[in-house]
């Protein structure tokens, strides 16, 4: 138990330490701020000081010219303090803006470097949640909160000397309720942090639902989930909602406990300093200056609750974004990095007992695989679901952390090769033909953002989408929607397709990516790919036959391992898993 008030001072040390380095780039900014704050209260000090000595003049001798020049003065310091202390806001929370900005450029920065992965087991709803919600807390906790504990720290330095000099116990009758706060904010520190984190936490979960109902709508209403899915929304929601009442009783508690101890210590002052003011202990003037200094006093310290929200608020976000900048990726360019530029490359693979296993599993997905693709070849990979297909193309531009010396191109560990250079030359179209919510010419123009319209409508010509592309009502110009909604299945393949065809790359990578297009047409792709380009190395990952069998070669896969291998009529003239694929497929032709 001992090394708990440890931990808990090593991670406030922490958290001020990373507060400390999002405020480094604009520490002049901050230090200009803090300079005006404390303008502010140099001159906040001196108009109770001019009152005092306004109040006493007048006594003995009053004069309504010597009015009016009090007046002017304090006037003129009260619209300086005005003019300074909005120039003081300005400052500070325009830090606050300006680390919003680097901190979700950073965050974006740094989750493209992250692998796929990570992103398997981190919702996007999750994510969008801390780059959006926890870095508002943190701009909160560097505008508001840093403003509002300048303040006070200021107004507390420079306000009790002047009390001090005016009567000592009037001073300490003022302040000693303070320690009891102080008390009380540190009893109530850690469940106000514990409660934070529950609302936030819940607000990622409501986040992540609503993020993934509106990806999925066909799908709720194809099943009619409508009800299920406003029952899971209504179970988060009410979590979110006990969890911002639970917190809010308990802030509830705290604050007006803080600003009661401050109104009893102003009690105590008035009913104090009215008999020193009766025995001549105290001039009027000098008693009003001390209750315009405890008022200064007040203010900030009933403050003091929304600040220790903010910095709640603040604290429990720093450790979510945190957690997101401290995760390094596992795939990264090797020390040695080898430079292969795509001029150099010629397109031949090569496996040496390739194997992988999936975190957390305990089968291996490939299997001691071993084969050799040479440039230009075109090589189909065909086996039953689980087979280790798409685990093969997922390796070859390193989207998995594979182990060194098992996978080579041109006789090169991709390893050890830098990550632009090898998949700079592997044009990869995944299972999921991912499609951006904008024209279907910048979708296909992904890979070179300034290709002409020739260019992009001659790479749909070889994928076989321009004719149907033309007819769309805004033709090339036309919007596919989020993910591509507007698109069949088998046009958002082909746009895929000629997307990864128009980089031109030696290597091509078909992973199972034409599954919604008819054998016919996917056959016709394949043909013009190996006849059309000799130069590619195009692995063709399918469950259709017909399209496979027109390969150069074809790997069978079955658990993990290359099985057989072969041209199609080698392999059709064998015993084995092929001939029964092929036998199966040929029977679903005549059935359809």
């Amino acid at each position: 138990m001992a090394s708990l008030p440890l931990t808990s001072e090593f991670m406030v040390r922490s958290r001020l330490q990373k507060l400390a380095t999002y405020l480094r780039p604009h520490w002049g900014q901050s230090l200009l701020g803090v300079l005006a704050l404390l303008a502010v209260n140099i001159i906040g000090v001196r108009i109770p000081l001019i009152i005092r000595d306004g109040i006493d003049t007048l006594q003995v001798t009053f004069s309504f010219k010597r009015v009016l020049t009090y007046v002017f003065w304090v006037l003129v310091l009260a619209s300086i303090m005005w003019v300074i202390r909005m120039g003081s806001r300005i400052l500070i929370f325009g830090v606050g803006r300006q680390v919003e900005f680097d901190l979700k450029q950073k965050i974006f920065e740094h989750l493209l470097t992250l692998e796929p992965a990570y992103f398997a087991k981190n919702t996007a709803g999750e994510l969008i949640s801390r780059a959006t919600s926890d870095v508002d807390n943190i701009r909160r906790l560097l505008g508001f909160a840093v403003l509002s504990l300048s303040n006070t720290l200021l107004a507390y330095s420079l306000t009790l000397p002047f009390m001090w000099s005016i009567s000592v116990r009037l001073t300490l009758i003022a302040v000693m309720v303070y320690p009891i706060m102080l008390v009380l904010v540190r009893l109530f520190s850690d469940r106000l942090r514990s409660q934070q984190l529950q609302v936030q936490q819940g607000l990622s979960n409501l986040s992540q639902l609503i993020q993934e109902d509106m990806s999925g709508i066909s799908l709720i209403k194809i099943y009619g989930q409508e009800a299920n899915e406003r029952r899971a929304f209504n179970r988060l929601n009410q979590a979110l909602l006990e969890s911002n009442l639970t917190l809010a009783r308990t802030r509830n508690t705290l604050f007006p406990l803080l600003g009661g101890l401050a109104s009893i210590s102003l009690l105590l002052t008035l009913a104090v300093g009215a008999g020193e003011i009766a025995d001549g202990s105290l001039s009027v003037g000098e008693f009003i200056a001390f209750i315009l200094y405890v008022e200064r006093l007040v203010f900030p310290t009933a403050l003091l609750g929304f600040t220790i929200t903010a910095y709640q608020r603040g604290e429990v976000s720093i450790d979510r974004v945190e957690a997101i900048l401290s995760n390094q990726p596992k795939i990264q360019n090797s020390p040695k990095t080898l430079a292969h530029p795509i001029q150099q490359v010629k397109g031949e693979i090569q496996a040496r007992q390739l194997s992988y296993t999936y975190p957390g599993s305990t089968t291996p997905a490939l299997d001691r695989v071993n084969f050799v693709m040479h440039p230009g070849e075109t090589v189909a990979i065909v086996g039953p679901i689980g087979s280790g297909k798409s685990t093969l193309a997922n390796a070859l531009p390193r989207l998995l952390d594979i182990a060194p010396g098992q996978l080579f191109l041109d006789g090169h560990d991709i390893t050890q090769l830098s990550l632009g250079d090898l998949r700079r030359a592997i044009a990869f179209v995944p299972q999921d033909s991912f499609l951006f919510s904008t024209t279907v010419k910048n979708n296909i123009r992904y890979g070179n953002p300034l290709s002409e319209l020739f260019d992009i409508e001659y790479a749909a010509k070889k994928a076989q989408i321009n004719q149907e592309i033309l007819n769309f009502p805004q033709q090339y110009d036309t919007i596919v929607g989020e993910r591509g909604i507007t698109l069949s299945g088998g046009q958002r393949q082909r746009t895929a397709l000629a997307r990864a065809l128009l980089i031109d790359t030696p290597i091509l990578v078909l992973d199972d990516s034409l599954s919604s297009v008819d054998n016919q047409t996917a056959t016709s792709i394949l043909k013009l790919l190996a006849h059309g380009s000799r130069r590619k190395t195009v692995i063709f990952i399918s469950h259709q036959m017909s399209a496979a069998a027109t390969a150069d070669r074809i790997l069978v896969m079955d658990k993990g391992k290359i099985v057989q291998s072969g041209t199609h009529s080698q392999l059709i003239a064998q015993t084995g898993l092929y001939q029964s694929l092929w036998e199966q497929h040929k029977l679903e032709e005549v059935l359809t």
